[in-house]
């Protein structure tokens, strides 16, 4: 029997209602944020609107929306029902209600609550159930939505591709002469052009700017004989796409070839490392060690890579001390970098899913720098 296009929704919640069981949670409200479109498939709008899905440990889920947002749902009713709520309303008294109404007998004694939810909604829920201790959701929702299943692993592998094929068509265009922020503009409309809805970011440093991990693309001009760090990407059908490649402007500056080549080895180091069964940070130290042992520790300045999904930035983290071990299903970037100030920087960055296999690189663009006019 073919299964129904809500299934994947009411899989999620069933797996969320069995860990509430398990850490003694009576309900989960989860507003703003990536774990409400991972169970209702609706991404609600960062509005001073209240939108919250009420999921009660046993009983039927709602989805709380204000009533000029509800035609933007699609409803499934095998996985919650739909409140609208009106401008005259209180939803923050209609969420309380709900509650009360799924744990008859006081209201729940325990509630996880979205850590994206604003602080205004999270002072005015806790007034409004005084009896209850809140806590996380991320403590119920992540370890579940770090594990992505097949149909994300492809929706990621599909965004990556996109974001390969830019790299690609940008071997053809000039960088000389123009702005970081011009340039900048062409990555952000071929982003949208290959199928992503949303931009997220399309960083453009060039020369010494490169040193900035995350420069933002100013009006400098981009000069012959500079390194320049591309790193861009989007949202394609609710998942995220995150690259970085180098391009050079004719000839690279002195002593940048040698440490690109470390810069590549260390990458392929933290690839290799990516295997279930590590923890966390054995990626990380893996692609540390290839640019420590060539004496540029002290220009690797942040962590190895973040995880990737229905956000750019999400669990897990490739970092030291995060002791997390990897499992098959989690996806991150591996993403090491060389900044010297004042100079240049320098970023290679893939997405790569961990599975029972070995590391699946998603990313499929080629590694070299590329050589632009």
């Amino acid at each position: 029997m073919e299964r129904s296009e809500h299934a994947p929704f009411v899989d999620r919640m069933t797996r969320v209602r069995a860990r509430m069981v398990e850490l003694g949670i009576d309900v989960a409200l989860l507003s703003v944020g990536a774990d409400l479109p991972w169970l209702t498939g609706y991404e609600a709008m960062p509005l001073e609107r209240l939108t919250m899905l009420v999921l009660p440990r046993e009983g039927e889920a709602v989805l709380v929306v204000p009533r000029l947002e509800a035609p933007r749902v699609v409803e499934r009713p095998d996985a919650f029902t739909i409140v609208p709520w009106n401008e005259t309303d209180d939803p923050v008294r209609l969420v309380a209600r709900l509650c009360h109404e799924a744990m008859p007998g006081g209201g729940p004694a325990t509630a996880a609550i979205g850590d994206r939810t604003w602080g205004r909604f999270v002072l005015e829920l806790q007034q409004a159930l005084p009896h209850t201790r809140f806590s996380a959701a991320n403590e119920v929702v992540g370890p579940l939505r770090r594990i992505k299943d097949p149909v994300e692993v492809e929706a990621l592998r599909a965004a990556a591709h996109a974001v390969d094929a830019i790299v690609e068509e940008m071997r053809d265009r000039p960088f000389a002469g123009r702005t970081e922020a011009d340039v900048s503009r062409e990555f952000a409309r071929r982003i949208l052009e290959h199928g992503h809805h949303v931009v997220n970011f399309a960083i453009v440093a060039s020369g010494p700017n490169g040193a900035s991990p995350h420069h933002e693309a100013s009006e400098r001009v981009i000069e012959q004989g500079e390194a320049v760090v591309c790193d861009f990407g989007g949202t394609m059908h609710g998942y995220c796409s995150d690259i970085t490649r180098m391009f050079v402007v004719g000839r690279p500056p002195d002593g940048w070839a040698d440490a690109y080549e470390v810069l590549t080895a260390a990458q392929e180091a933290g690839v290799q490392a990516a295997r279930a069964g590590v923890p966390c940070e054995t990626v990380d130290a893996a692609a540390r060690a290839v640019i420590a042992q060539h004496g540029y520790g002290e220009f690797f300045i942040h962590r190895t890579g973040h995880g990737i999904g229905l956000e750019a930035h999400e669990d897990p983290y490739m970092v030291q001390g995060n002791q997390l071990v990897v499992a098959p299903g989690h996806a991150f970037s591996i993403e090491p970098g060389i900044y010297v100030p004042g100079r240049w920087g320098m970023r290679l960055e893939d997405i790569v899913v961990a599975t029972p296999d070995g590391p699946d690189r998603l990313n499929v663009a080629a590694r070299e720098p590329v050589i632009v006019t």
